[in-house]
């Protein structure tokens, strides 16, 4: 991705708590984000993730890891991104209002991409001309080198 400019991208929580809890893919796309791309988020989709891997029961019984790691995890992902501060109000996503909060985190990043696992996202498909995609194709487009609008 050399003498192109870096691709501004916003991660749903969905994808970021993946990160956290799994080695593979969307680790490695963090990683990735880290490296060669302007990763954006948002204080509430921080809170999100801090919220889904602390408090959801279904996700500590499965999983094993201290409430430290992910404090750890939540400033990693601060040290890495630009933090957008304010979310301008869009309502987008009748069925999930808090998905709201990544498309309007998005639109304030002037991102190219949301990467998402979420179904009510991915089918939007793109929002303003943010193109809303999958970690495994987001991950091809940046083998591609034909990330850059």
């Amino acid at each position: 991705m050399t003498n192109k400019k870096k691709l501004h991208v916003v991660l749903d929580s969905v994808v970021a708590v993946s990160a956290f809890l799994t080695e593979g893919l969307t680790a490695d796309l963090v990683s990735q984000c880290q490296e060669n791309i302007n990763l954006y988020t948002a204080t509430e989709i921080l809170q999100e993730i801090r919220y889904v891997l602390l408090e959801k029961p279904h996700i500590r019984n499965r999983y094993t890891y201290s409430s430290e790691k992910v404090e750890t995890f939540i400033n990693y992902l601060k040290d890495i991104s630009i933090i957008v501060a304010q979310l301008p109000e869009i309502r987008v996503i009748e069925r999930d209002p808090k998905d709201d909060m990544i498309i309007a985190c998005a639109v304030a990043a002037s991102a190219d991409y949301i990467i998402s696992r979420d179904r009510d996202l991915l089918d939007l498909g793109n929002y303003q001309q943010i193109q809303i995609v999958t970690p495994e194709h987001f991950m091809r487009i940046l083998r591609s080198g034909d990330g850059t609008q």
